[in-house]
């Protein structure tokens, strides 16, 4: 009951930011205006995630980010990890399904963040997009971040890598820089419930594009972000019989 409750407040608290936030990125100001609005919002959130829940991060790795735009390619198994990622990362837009364009009030955020909308359905068009818009928003200096797998998946659970960051590297000769969480084991995909404790999140070395397909970028990414995903999980068992 009282992990229902805790959660209950914090998704009453999240609502009511985005009520106070909204009404600020409909101002015609400048995209970088848009972007420290929002991730005021997203700053807030982060902590009252941890005062509401209990439930706080730590990032290793961040050395490894480079000093260029970039293209994040990372697990993904909640929504925590498309809030936070913009108080670790520098300024940065999403490849998203455009369907969440119709959300009320948070399709008109995000819109004002310029992701990359596509359609799952129609492939073809959706890499001609993620390649032309992609290219863009990397020579403006904002980052990329896909979640390869496309959708929210349960701890253990791996799907097939989709191609379009990979791509997009090959193509731009921007760096891949591939992110491994375990966000899934506190903010389930799809659960209401938040639990208390800590998420990881491991930021891996850089992949340079250069001199490699999009095949093999990716297959370098999916290596080290499964890898590491699974050295972690067995860390967690051997503390786990160790304070047994």
């Amino acid at each position: 009951m009282m992990l229902f409750l805790r959660s209950l407040l914090f998704y009453i608290g999240e609502i009511l930011a985005i009520f106070v936030f909204t009404p600020l990125v409909l101002l015609p100001l400048p995209h970088r205006y848009f972007y420290t609005v929002m991730t005021k919002w997203a700053y807030f959130v982060r902590w009252w995630l941890e005062k509401t829940c209990q439930l706080n991060y730590q990032v290793q790795g961040l050395e490894n980010l480079p000093s260029t735009p970039a293209i994040i390619l990372s697990k993904h198994q909640s929504a925590w990890e498309t809030i936070v990622f913009p108080t670790i990362f520098p300024m940065q837009t999403w490849v998203i399904k455009r369907e969440l364009f119709w959300v009320p009030l948070f399709g008109w955020v995000l819109a004002s963040l310029k992701p990359i909308a596509i359609d799952r359905k129609n492939i073809r068009q959706s890499m001609r997009k993620i390649l032309t818009q992609g290219k863009q928003r990397l020579k403006e200096g904002i980052w990329i971040v896909f979640f390869p797998e496309g959708t929210r998946l349960q701890p253990g659970e791996i799907k097939r890598y989709g191609i379009g960051g990979a791509l997009l590297a090959a193509e731009s000769g921007y760096p891949v820089v591939p992110v491994a969480h375990n966000s899934g084991e506190f903010w389930p995909p799809r659960s209401f419930i938040k639990w208390p404790g800590t998420i990881q999140v491991i930021i891996g070395p850089v992949i340079e594009p250069k001199g490699k397909t999009a095949k093999e970028i990716n297959a370098l990414a999916k290596t080290w972000i499964e890898n590491t995903m699974s050295d972690y999980t067995l860390w967690m068992k051997e503390n786990i019989k160790k304070q047994a």
